[in-house]
């Protein structure tokens, strides 16, 4: 197994990622040079799972691309676009405690 034999699956995503998606850190040909690297790890990852395991996923801020055990000789490939926002923030003010602080405060 090797890239080749996801190609399909890359040039489609390469695609979709040229016309739909908007992402400051990446332009199309890095996006295509970084999909490649992630293809790499989850086929190595996908080669390397232990017993009982179906999967191989390797995936960066901005993709996720997952090899799926499947019935035929070729496993499944799905190549997901993570949502992310550079003006994210997080999401409780820092004056906020989380409910753990508190109860361990509440025990004494």
């Amino acid at each position: 197994m090797t890239i080749e034999t996801f190609r399909k699956e890359i040039s489609a995503a390469v695609k979709s990622f040229d016309r739909h998606v908007v992402c400051l850190e990446k332009a199309p040909d890095d996006f295509e040079a970084a999909m490649t690297s992630l293809m790499k790890k989850a086929i190595k990852a996908y080669d390397g799972r232990g017993a009982g395991m179906r999967h191989g996923i390797a995936l960066d801020k901005h993709v996720t691309i997952i090899l799926s055990q499947g019935d035929g000789p070729r496993p499944l490939c799905g190549i997901y676009f993570n949502l992310h926002s550079p003006y994210q923030k997080n999401a409780l003010p820092s004056t906020v405690k989380s409910v753990s602080e508190g109860s361990a405060k509440d025990e004494e």
